[in-house]
């Protein structure tokens, strides 16, 4: 977002939306990494009173650097970018769309208290990313959808140079990652 909100400029709610991003970031990986210091979940944990107010917090947090995305998005929708290419200024508006509709996806895994869906989280996963082998896991859409931020952009500045083409590519991304959801919502694995 670092790299989008530069060519927006110096504006008071853009700052203000960086220090937020900031704030929210920098909580969650404490948080995340104090826990996982202690053998304790961040994530799902609400075994006690403390865990389940800080799961709650984070899900707060969460939607609020969301919504604050949103606004940003909107900003590249009602303004004009005329030092950059058409194709590249759709790909931001894009990126920033799918981010926050996956972004919200995270939503299901928080009412569930899970990211499997067919069993326990945990067992065999996917190296790396640990995605589950034998069930469902909502984790994959969430980061498929969260990194068209990222690759519509990437895809636009370096290899699709039309709007056409962008929108193309947008609608394919999409379709993968409610796929990947539809998929991991019926208890099948990405990979067999």
């Amino acid at each position: 977002m670092g790299w989008y909100v530069y060519y927006l400029g110096d504006r008071v709610d853009v700052v203000i939306y960086t220090w937020v991003l900031i704030g929210v970031l920098c909580f969650q990986d404490v948080y995340i990494a104090t826990q996982a210091a202690r053998g304790q979940l961040s994530h799902f944990n609400i075994s006690t009173p403390l865990y389940a107010r800080m799961f709650s917090l984070m899900a707060l947090m969460s939607a609020t650097m969301t919504f604050a995305t949103l606004y940003i998005g909107w900003l590249f929708f009602v303004n004009e970018f005329p030092d950059l290419p058409p194709h590249y200024v759709w790909s931001i508006r894009l990126g920033i769309v799918l981010f926050v509709v996956f972004a919200l996806q995270g939503f299901v895994m928080g009412a569930r208290l899970s990211h499997t869906v067919g069993s326990a989280d945990g067992g065999s996963g996917l190296p790396v990313l640990n995605w589950s082998k034998k069930f469902g896991d909502l984790r994959i859409a969430h980061f498929f959808g969260m990194h068209a931020l990222q690759i519509l952009p990437l895809a636009s500045f370096y290899i699709v140079k039309t709007v056409r083409g962008v929108f193309l590519v947008a609608t394919l991304y999409f379709l993968l990652a409610l796929l990947s959801f539809i998929q991991a919502m019926q208890g099948k694995p990405l990979f067999r």
